[in-house]
């Protein structure tokens, strides 16, 4: 019985011996496993399909009552003609809505109220961009007296669709950079162990232009409006084995 339990405690002695060798080994390949590490960067360029465009209309009058009743009879018109003229109006939607009074000169302790102004903002999403110019003429016409801005962007499709040629752009890049340095050092590379992803694209924007100073709200002459490019960058991390 004493021979068969000191037989039993060899055997696991050399089972624990053994599997440790093993562990040791596994962490001594992990740890000599040879990398290079390469960055890649892909941009691809696309025409913009979605354009924002934001109107406000502003009013003024003594009476804050009188400013107020104004400016919603104004967008009131400039809504229903953007409806009549095939603007769904899901995609319209008041971003702003401002009262505030203008003081005529006075004392601190005695403020005069001159005028009030109110200012009530529309932003109105179109998936077609050759219609810009027309709805900003439209919406001028019809009591629209500022335009804030005009963003140019992409469509959810269309955004992911250049998304997937700057990635596959980036990794060609990385993938060249490591081989270079393969060929250099006179090695293969033999795999992939990480990648890390990030990527993301800049609309184009135009900012803050008065209607006064466009002159569009007198002028037959239609508004134009070029949406330009946007550019959709990617960039990739890899680290690449090699032998």
């Amino acid at each position: 019985m004493m021979r068969r339990l000191i037989l039993v405690s060899a055997i696991l002695v050399l089972a624990t011996m053994a599997l440790a060798g093993s562990v040791a080994a596994a962490g001594s390949d992990t740890v000599s496993e040879k990398l290079i590490h390469a960055d890649g960067s892909g941009t691809v360029t696309g025409t913009p399909d979605r354009v924002q465009i934001s109107f406000a209309v502003a009013t003024e009058n003594p009476d804050v009552k009188t400013a107020q009743s104004d400016n919603a009879a104004q967008m009131t018109q400039v809504i229903n003609a953007l409806a009549g003229a095939g603007v769904p109006r899901d995609s319209m939607k008041t971003t702003g809505y401002s009262i505030y009074p203008e003081y005529q000169d006075s004392t601190i302790l005695n403020p005069v109220i001159k005028t009030y102004h109110v200012t009530n903002t529309l932003l109105v999403t179109l998936d077609d961009v050759s219609q810009a110019g027309d709805v900003i003429d439209l919406a001028v016409a019809n009591g629209a007296n500022q335009v804030n801005s005009i963003q140019f962007m992409l469509s959810d499709a269309q955004a992911q669709a250049l998304r997937s040629t700057a990635l596959k752009n980036a990794v060609s890049n990385a993938r060249a950079d490591a081989g270079t340095v393969a060929d250099a050092m006179g090695v293969n590379i033999s795999g992939t162990r990480d990648v890390v992803i990030s990527q993301g694209y800049t609309p184009v924007v135009y900012n803050s232009y008065s209607v006064e100073t466009m002159g569009a709200a007198k002028s037959a002459v239609p508004t134009p409006v070029q949406p330009g490019e946007v550019t959709v960058t990617a960039d990739v991390s890899i680290d690449y084995s090699y032998q």
